[in-house]
């Protein structure tokens, strides 16, 4: 019978006795890690999928910028992992700019057809449809991509799109994961036109190993390199996306992509026992990371230890109260008033943290009175500019809407608007919908100390305060942050209108003692099983004193961290 046994690094309570001879035999003496942290001096990246991150490393060697190296692993991975990710999605970056010393925020989200009305949605039903046309909202990937290279690239775009239209034209090998998450995602999309066409070619979506061509994006990618983001908004892409979603019963018009601009924002900042997450304003949810921070700031975190009902509980009432507020204003600005600086103030989160019971699950989660499957990567350059990227079709492959002759789907974001007009999220012509896509930057006495995120739904703002308090708290380096278990709250109150009363339930990954589960159980908590909801973490950090890079890649995904 196994049994526990106190862990001598950083005040760890190890599982079981077999966990701990996992963990403590090795030389690091990481009780999580599963491999060291990769550092390099001149360049890094770490992305979801290794084909990705070696196509950043040559863009780093060639002279090209971070936001170079960026945007060509993103084009990449829109090939190898396209259960995650693409052109017919958005996107939302943070940039680190070296000479200006300075943040920037890019939201790079798409808004809902100008033709679609409240009244046509509620005649389909209480819900939007997670697939088909009703739920497509304008991609603004490509446009976000333009954005930051005329800002900040130094090659030209032909040079960082040429890897991923050679590799879609050649194909490349399908990863064990990615072959899962495809096989997955046919039953709810196979029957939208041009789906089977794109990712079916011979009948079957391609398993581990097999090699897939995607010639219809190479010739996308083309167009993109040689006509810029006109092609896509303005020109051939623009008129066959139009066209398809008139034959295909769908809103999405020629004159909705001409419209669109993505939107340079300001950053916003939290403190966290002397260091700062910065994160992106509404309508995205990164402040429900910084909610959730300063309710747990109050605490002293490192005494109750990381495996301990005392910690477990603290944090998921915490999130639970972020959530509410979640629920209720995150939605976006330019149709709302959101009371952001409220939300992420200490006084606020004085407030908040009152209302915690230390022995009881709470089960109805409320907002607080107030005025007034993602892939994310990271890339560093030598000069010190760092990017923060994350990007999203939504569900997996998205709305299951593909137009064959451009090779990729389109996102289904829309699912994400409540169908209640008083809503703050509420669905409206033009509108960006509330999004789960959040990339997340660290400063430290103002210069820049880690680039990160974790995709994967509302698991991203649990999971980007998870990080830091395993390093700050706990004491874990970038890579063991990552491998670390982690603590997932599923069932609060959402954006979409839907109300928790139940309390939800927690899920924890394998790495928790049976000791601190069953005390969660007694303070009231519902306690769940779940494989595959924890995220997908990739990180760099960078030591302001010798410039130094330190990449961080977990095993939940494909991913890989590499510098030079």
């Amino acid at each position: 019978m196994n049994k526990i046994i106190k862990c001598t690094v950083a005040g760890l309570l190890c599982a079981t006795a077999s966990t701990a001879a996992l963990a403590y035999d090795r030389i690091t003496g990481k009780a999580f890690a599963s491999r060291s942290e990769v550092i390099a001096t001149q360049g890094m990246a770490a992305t979801s999928q290794p084909l990705a991150t070696q196509v950043a490393l040559d863009v780093l060697k060639q002279g090209g910028s971070a936001i170079d190296a960026a945007i060509a692993a993103n084009a990449m991975l829109g090939l190898v992992e396209p259960t995650g990710c693409g052109i017919g999605g958005d996107l939302f970056a943070i940039v680190w700019d070296a000479k200006q010393q300075k943040l920037f925020g890019l939201n790079a989200s798409g808004r809902s057809p100008q033709s679609l009305t409240l009244e046509t949605l509620k005649q389909q039903g209480d819900k939007i449809p997670s697939y088909g046309p009703l739920p497509v909202s304008v991609p603004g990937a490509v446009d976000g991509w333009f954005e930051l290279h005329s800002k900040f690239g130094k090659l030209p775009m032909k040079q960082l799109l040429q890897p991923s239209i050679e590799y879609a034209r050649n194909g490349f090998p399908v990863s064990e994961l990615i072959a899962y998450y495809m096989q997955r995602s046919v039953s709810a999309r196979k029957q939208y036109p041009g789906f089977k066409q794109v990712f079916m070619p011979d009948g079957e979506m391609p398993k581990k190993g097999e090699i897939f061509k995607n010639p219809a994006l190479a010739n996308t990618y083309e167009l993109l390199a040689e006509q810029g983001r006109d092609a896509f908004y303005q020109g051939d892409i623009a008129r066959e996306i139009d066209r398809y979603m008139k034959a295909n019963g769908g809103y999405l018009s020629y004159q909705d992509l001409v419209e669109h601009r993505s939107e340079w924002v300001e950053p916003v900042s939290a403190d966290y026992r002397g260091y700062t997450l910065w994160e992106l304003p509404p309508n995205g949810q990164g402040i429900a990371a910084q909610q959730i921070l300063n309710i747990l700031e109050g605490y002293d975190i490192k005494a109750m230890g990381f495996d301990s009902s005392e910690y477990v509980h603290t944090f998921v009432e915490a999130k639970k109260l972020a959530f509410a507020d979640r629920a209720k204003y995150y939605a976006d600005p330019d149709f709302n008033e959101i009371p952001v600086e409220t939300l992420i103030s200490q006084e606020y989160a004085d407030k908040r943290r009152a209302l915690i019971d230390p022995n009881k699950a709470a089960k109805r989660d409320h907002a607080g009175p107030v005025d007034g499957d993602t892939i994310y990567l990271t890339t560093a350059d030598k000069n010190g500019n760092m990017v923060s990227l994350i990007q999203s079709n939504f569900r997996g492959m998205g709305s299951g809407m593909t137009p064959a002759k451009l090779g990729f789907v389109l996102q289904n974001r829309g699912e994400l608007f409540a169908l209640d007009k008083n809503h703050y999220n509420g669905y409206a012509p033009g509108k960006r919908p509330f999004h789960t896509i959040i990339p997340a930057f660290v400063t430290k006495d103002g210069k820049p100390w880690m680039s990160y995120g974790v995709m994967g739904g509302a698991t991203q703002p649990q999971m980007h305060a998870q990080i830091l308090i395993n390093m700050i708290d706990f004491g874990m380096n970038l890579q063991e942050a990552g491998d670390a278990p982690r603590i997932l709250h599923s069932g609060s109150s959402q954006p979409t209108g839907e109300i928790m009363t139940d309390g939800g339930y927690v899920s924890l990954e394998s790495g928790f003692a049976m000791e601190t589960r069953r005390e969660l159980i007694k303070k009231g908590h519902k306690l769940q099983q779940a494989v595959g909801p924890y995220g997908g973490y990739q990180a760099i950090m960078r030591d302001s004193k010798t410039g130094v890079y330190y990449g961080a890649s977990e095993t939940r995904k494909d991913g890989q961290a590499a510098g030079y």
